[in-house]
This record gives C-alpha cells, structure tokens and sequence, in this order.
C-alpha cells in the first residue's frame, strides 16, 4: 500500500501496533517496511540481519497434514465468498465486510484454514494509486473497445491479494525408444497423356528409411510455477508470468498487513502432477529434438523423477471488478512490475 493510500482497516491481515502512538501499521510499498497509518513512524521487517534465502521444501504430500507447517504468524481464520466461492485468509479477530475478488457482502466465516504457510514472498511495490493509472494506460491502448469507454473513468475496487503458487524443482532420469524416418529422395520414369499422345518424365519422390533408435536423457526443472489459486483461471494467471522470482524474500506475518492473503485451493498433489504434466511436454519435446531425423514414430519415454522440491510461495496481486453497461469484467495488476491483464468491453 502507497503511503498516501491505506487500505480500508476492515480489509486488514494482521495486527502490529505502532511503538510510538499505538495506531495500526501496514505494509508500505514505497519504504518497503512496516509504516504507521496515523503517525507515519516506520519499522524495518526483520531483525536487520542478513535476508535468508528461501528454502525448498522435499516433496512430501504428508506436509499438508503437518501442523507443525501451518504456523503464519498470526492467528488465522479462513472466509468463504458465498458468491464467487474466493476463499481468503484473515486474522481470526477480523471479519471481512466484502468479497476481496468480487465485491460481494456474501462472505462467511469458516472456522481455521489448516494451510501449510507461504515459504517465501514477493512483496507488493505498486501502489493502489500506481496500479490504476497502470490500468488507464493499459485500457486505452486496446483495440476494438468503444470511445465512451476509452474516455470516460473507471470506478472500480482494487484490492491488494497476496496469490497463492506452487513451485517445484525435480531432476529427471529418461530412457527412450522411438523409430526414426530419415527422408531420402530418387528420380522415377513416368508416363502420362497429354493432348492423346503419351510421353514419358522423370520425377523425384520422397521415400523414408526407418530404424530403430535408443537413449538415456538427463535434465534439471528449477521453479516450475502452478498456480495454486481457486479463483482465477491458469490462462489468466499465465498473461501475468512476470514475476521476478529471483526476489522472494523469507516469508513474514508483516508483509501480509494491509492486505489480502488468497488460501490455496490447488493440493500439493495436485499442483505436483500439473508440474509433472508440464515436464513430460518438455522432455518429449527435447528428446525430439536429440533423436533427429525427419519423422519419429511409436517413441516411448520411461521418466524417473528424483531429489523433487516444493516451495509454497505468495506473489502481489491487484485485483478489482467494474461495470459497463450492466456487463462486469475483470483486471489484474501485477503488485510488483505493473503489468496488467484483464477483460474489457468490445465495440459492436
């Protein structure tokens, strides 16, 4: 959150008190530290030391029973959107007076969330005020949109979530079999009639050698990124893929005040075998490529996954909704490089 901009106290995610006048401090995008609402007094997020490192987790699906690994920081409780069905992460003290994702009252209390918490954070650092001048300049660069729309404001309701994603690293181990066609060419007599005469031509045809090939492949996957959200689709998540996730920081209880926490809804067996999916796609894709020749057929892949890691993280989302002429759609802004993807409306 902007300095100049503190999120509503009804949407907070954690309580820290200031030192100085005992008002409420939050996460403040510009000085990246805790920042007083009232007083403006600032507190660095640590002890000063040195920033640890992320740490990957061995993959164990056990883990999500582990109460041990689901210690936020603060005493959580889970709110479920009678709605949209958006599941979010506040203090137990809180209650949520809207849907941080649709907007609607329709929000429930639903007891403790039993989550395994984030590992790391990428902190937000753009503002409210930052992110909606991104989505001005955004939507009046886009093709086909009506003039009304490109000229007139936009009201809609931004809210900082914190987005849930998986990350895993595996080595691989593959042997493989496949038939290689290799394209070799030779020149034939032919006859055809032509004006009821025949006559005879020579023509070069294509025609392939097959043989049987074999192979070992190795290869390292390092923080293939799932998505571990209920709430937006992959596809959109996608078009916001740059995170610079070389700037994940230890995951702490501040970064959370002054926003949303989304819960995973994506299992981490589940977010396991979507990486696992993306991973066989690009080892038939390289072991392609290293057979060769002009046409492969009947390959078979045995893949061996070994020395596999997870990290549960949470990277900066402005979400909001707005409406136009009764029809709602939907953007996001990257908190952390302003990019922005979303839905507006097409001119007839």
């Amino acid at each position: 959150m902007g300095a100049n901009n503190p999120i509503p106290p009804q949407n907070q995610t954690a309580t820290f008190p200031c030192q100085g006048c005992g008002g409420q401090m939050q996460f403040d995008t510009v000085s990246q530290t805790l920042k007083c609402r009232y007083c403006g007094s600032e507190k660095p997020i640590g002890d000063g030391t040195e920033e640890e490192k992320p740490e990957e987790h061995e993959l164990d699906f056990a883990d999500e029973d582990d109460s041990s690994l689901k210690d936020w920081g603060t005493e959580q409780q889970m709110i479920k959107c009678g709605n949209c069905g958006g599941e979010m992460l506040l203090p137990a003290s809180q209650t949520a007076v809207v849907c941080g994702f649709c907007g609607s009252p329709k929000v429930m209390p639903q007891g403790n969330p039993g989550s395994i918490r984030p590992e790391s954070v990428i902190p937000f650092h753009i503002s409210r005020d930052q992110a909606t001048q991104a989505f001005n300049a955004w939507r009046k660069e886009r093709w086909f949109i009506p003039n009304e729309f490109k000229k007139r404001s936009v009201n809609s309701n931004l809210n900082g979530i914190y987005v849930p994603f998986w990350t895993f690293d595996t080595d691989t181990d593959s042997s493989y079999k496949a038939e290689v066609g290799v394209h070799h060419y030779r020149q034939e007599t032919r006859t055809r009639v032509v004006d009821g005469r025949t006559e005879t031509y020579t023509e070069t045809v294509q025609y392939t050698v097959w043989h049987w090939t074999k192979g070992t492949y190795g290869q390292f996957y390092d923080d293939m990124l799932i998505p571990a959200s209920g709430q937006y689709d992959s596809e959109l998540l996608h078009k916001l893929n740059d995170f610079k996730l070389d700037q994940l920081v230890s995951y702490k209880p501040e970064y959370l005040s002054g926003f949303i926490a989304e819960r995973y809804t994506v299992s981490l067996q589940e977010g396991w075998n979507q990486a696992k999916s993306h991973v066989d796609v690009q080892l038939e894709s390289e072991i392609r490529r290293k057979i060769g020749g002009d046409e492969i057929r009947n390959l078979d892949i045995r893949t061996r996954y070994f020395d596999r890691t997870y990290k549960h993280i949470l990277l900066p989302v402005w979400n909001a909704t707005y409406m136009y002429k009764n029809k709602t759609y939907r953007y996001m802004v990257n908190g952390e490089t302003g990019s922005v993807t979303g839905g507006v409306p097409l001119s007839p």
